[in-house]
């Protein structure tokens, strides 16, 4: 504790430093996943290949691809774009079948209905399958920022400064509590990644939270219809003051 309390500063620039490597893979993937994952969906002869390649890429060992990157990208070997590399690399790896998914989700009499009232293939997408999309799409970029979160500190292993250095200097100077509070700022920064993702989320698809708020009062209204067809009921109802189950 004493470690922690004279290092407060070191841990907070760490979490900065680590947060900016997070958020641009994942970004990254966003932008990448999504037109790829739209091209799976479109196009049936295309989609096994896609989703292949990129369930592919996740196979190979993160710390292996760090290292290889080096001669492919002529990057230098302590270069924070090799770490920023690899992980959009698995971030599109884990996104584009979830985008995919998404859209293959999309109810197609929307999509017939609004080619019915003539909305251009552009703005169809723009305004009625992407929108629909979302949901699914956050849900598989909250797993994507968590995992990109920690896998940044992979990087450490190769020179990148991040949350992973508190591990790897704990360990070769003996220091438990300098490692457990690169533990503890790793898991704390993915779960508000996570929250805000989700906060994101829920801003953009605002009619998600109306649907299941009429969702839940069409439930009570049944329950309520159906304790008016059954004797005794209505009686129990009137005493208990009836409804909320």
């Amino acid at each position: 504790m004493t470690w922690i309390l004279a290092n407060l500063g070191l841990i907070g620039d760490l979490m900065l430093v680590h947060l900016r490597l997070s958020l641009i893979p994942v970004v990254v993937s966003i932008l990448v996943a999504v037109p790829l994952g739209r091209l799976a969906h479109r196009v049936g002869w295309l989609r096994g290949g896609v989703l292949s390649v990129v369930g592919l890429l996740y196979t190979i060992p993160s710390l292996a691809l760090i290292t290889l990157l080096p001669p492919l990208l002529g990057t230098p070997v302590l270069s924070d774009v090799n770490v920023l590399v690899a992980l959009g690399l698995y971030g599109v790896a884990l996104l584009t079948r979830s985008v995919a998914d998404a859209f293959d989700a999309v109810d197609a009499d929307v999509v017939r209905s609004a080619m019915a009232v003539g909305c251009t293939p552009l703005r169809r997408f723009w305004t009625v399958e992407l929108p629909l999309a979302v949901p699914v799409i956050v849900a598989g970029t909250r797993v994507v920022a968590v995992s990109t979160v920690s896998l940044v500190t992979v990087g450490a292993l190769v020179g990148s400064r991040n949350l992973g250095s508190l591990f790897t200097d704990g360990l070769q100077r003996g220091i438990v509590p300098e490692i457990v509070a690169g533990i503890v700022a790793t898991v704390v920064l993915a779960l508000v990644l996570d929250l805000v993702i989700a906060a994101v989320g829920r801003a953009l698809t605002p009619w998600a939270r109306v649907s299941g708020t009429s969702g839940a009062a069409r439930r009570a209204s049944r329950r309520r219809a159906h304790r008016a067809e059954v004797p005794g009921t209505a009686a129990e109802d009137a005493v208990t003051g009836g409804g909320a189950a």
